[in-house]
């Protein structure tokens, strides 16, 4: 009897999704950058939670296509590369490329960058929360 209601109470934790024992509830978080028509997306667990406006590499420089996941966050960014220019919530995750927000808002939805990819601020505070909340080893960016 009391057999039979431990596997009962487990098959009823996995078919409702509760966590058991030491495991933790952590989402997947999936963010698609479309070069082309220079969009993001944001899923977390596979639904869809955002879509943003971006501007990617212009002319002369590249946004690299790929598979990565975060390999570091800073809430407050400058570029030393570019003129000290301001990157706030750079999430990044190619060597030096990131995504990261811009106060050209103008130039979201246009090829604009030296590389990195450019939101608003406001947006770029939102993905920064969520990847800081859900891990960075629980992110996956995909740039095509």
């Amino acid at each position: 009897m009391r057999r039979r209601l431990g596997v009962a109470l487990i098959a009823a934790a996995f078919l409702f999704g509760v966590p058991l024992g030491r495991e933790r509830a952590e989402a997947a978080v999936v963010v698609t950058i479309d070069r082309s028509s220079q969009t993001m997306e944001v899923a977390v667990d596979g639904m869809p939670r955002y879509r943003w406006r971006v501007s990617t590499a212009r002319h002369g420089y590249i946004t690299p296509a790929g598979t990565y996941h975060p390999q570091m966050m800073a809430r407050r960014w400058f570029s030393r590369l570019y003129y000290n220019s301001p990157m706030p919530h750079s999430i990044f995750f190619h060597g030096g490329y990131a995504i990261h927000g811009t106060y050209e808002i103008s130039r979201l939805g246009g090829p604009a960058s030296h590389g990195c990819v450019r939101l608003d601020p406001d947006n770029a505070a939102t993905l920064f929360e969520l990847v800081e909340r859900q891990g960075m080893s629980h992110t996956t960016i995909v740039v095509h």
